[in-house]
């Protein structure tokens, strides 16, 4: 009687399949509400092609074609995503209470994809705080920003850069370059961007470790002054240029761009603007108008989006403080106030994925010395903020904008693209 009543009930609905739990646990079950709660999760994310599991394998979404398989393993990192999503996917990953099985770039894209057109995506708490209290970039600010991310140590960014430590997009005429090949191509495309010649004085804001100045003044025969805020780069690049013998050709500066004084031929930024903060475009402009030579050329490369909106609350708090990648609209409050005149604009967002395609295989290639250098939590940050920052390249929320421009009256210009190419 038993096994004919088993026979004959009813096949599961495609709600209870969708809630089911394993048999086998009976301890710490989820409660209704937490279902509930992870639900919530679910459609605020688009409905992506995710399985999401809870600590006692309850489960919601598909294994068909899924992406990847998502496991909050307590009940906190749950209740914090449903407060603050994005803040607490990435402090929960980073700390393992959130698992991922499955690629972390293609569980990436794939949310990005699904969330695009999603307007509950951000909770009322992430919309207040990164939209209207995100505090104004001070030279104090910055100065402590910039420490945070670049003087964790040379050592850790040797295991995973190229080998004149650039960490700024690489320039790929073929996407199969290697990324020595590509950097050396990015700062020769600069150069010619910028029409370089013998005998220039060049400005250079936020050198980084001094690669780009050092290459300026080697093959295209320029003296440069480098300004950057953070002491371990402009220690391994000023080292660097003596002893190679440019020291009387470029000088390495720990100093904020705010403070630069002289006239020179060219001005180049190349990875700086994302951490100027908006307010302070204008009076980088004034800065570059008090500084250029009549005939100056300028180029300013960075970051950037289509639609104006903040950097990652994750990435704002746990990477990169105070980071803002502006529209092309919000750059030209550097151009317009001292009338200078767009020459050239190009975008190698895709070059970026791929520069960072690099950056994330040799860093994972690299994982015994950074596990020997890091705790795990840090490692665990990095590589979602490595993988995250090419799934968005990817997606389109991130662009990379280089702009040249010069003086309205200035008609020593081009008159074709060809000296680029």
């Amino acid at each position: 009687m038993g096994m004919e009543n088993s026979a004959m009930r009813e096949a599961p609905t495609a709600a209870q399949q969708r809630y089911q739990v394993s048999d086998s646990v009976t301890h710490n079950r989820s409660l209704p509400h937490e279902r509930f709660g992870l639900e919530r999760v679910y459609e605020r994310l688009g409905r992506p092609r995710f399985v999401f599991k809870l600590w006692d394998d309850f489960s919601i979404g598909t294994d068909e074609e899924a992406v990847a398989t998502i496991t909050f393993k307590n009940r906190a990192v749950l209740y914090q995503m449903l407060l603050s999503g994005e803040v607490a996917f990435g402090d929960g990953y980073s700390a393992g209470s959130i698992e991922i099985d499955g690629n972390l770039v293609d569980m990436i894209v794939e949310k990005n994809i699904s969330q695009h057109s999603h307007s509950g995506a951000e909770s009322l708490f992430e919309r207040m705080f990164s939209h209207r209290f995100r505090l104004p970039n001070t030279l104090g600010r910055a100065q402590r920003n910039i420490h945070h991310h670049y003087d964790v140590g040379n050592d850790f960014y040797r295991l995973w850069l190229d080998h004149e430590l650039q960490y700024t997009c690489a320039y790929f005429p073929d996407p199969d370059m290697t990324l020595e090949a590509a950097q050396q191509a990015k700062m020769d495309h600069v150069c010619r961007k910028l029409q370089l010649q013998p005998g220039d004085q060049v400005i250079e804001a936020g050198c980084g470790w001094g690669g780009l100045a050092l290459h300026m003044a080697k093959y295209y025969g320029v003296t440069v002054t480098a300004y950057n805020i953070s002491h371990e780069q402009v220690r391994f690049a000023s080292d660097r240029a003596r002893a190679e013998g440019f020291e009387d050709r470029v000088r390495y500066v720990e100093d904020d761009y705010r403070n630069i004084k002289g006239t020179f031929d060219v001005f180049v930024s190349v990875g700086m603007l994302e951490h100027v903060g908006k307010e302070n475009y204008r009076a980088l402009g004034n800065v570059i108008d008090t500084c250029l030579a009549e005939e100056g050329r300028v180029l300013i490369h960075s970051i950037g989006r289509n639609v104006a909106r903040p950097m990652s609350t994750w990435i704002d708090r746990r990477i990169f403080p105070g980071a803002y990648p502006p529209t092309l609209r919000e750059m030209m409050d550097i151009l317009e106030p001292s009338r200078f005149s767009v020459l050239d604009v190009e975008n190698l967002r895709l070059h970026y994925a791929r520069t960072v395609e690099h950056w994330l295989q040799r860093f994972e290639d690299a994982n015994l010395e950074v596990t020997e250098m890091f705790d795990e939590k840090f490692v665990r940050a990095w590589r979602l903020y490595l993988s995250g920052s090419i799934a968005t390249f990817l997606t389109g929320g991130l662009q990379l904008f280089q702009v040249v421009f010069t003086r309205e009256r200035n008609n020593q210009v081009p008159w074709s693209r060809e000296h680029l190419y």
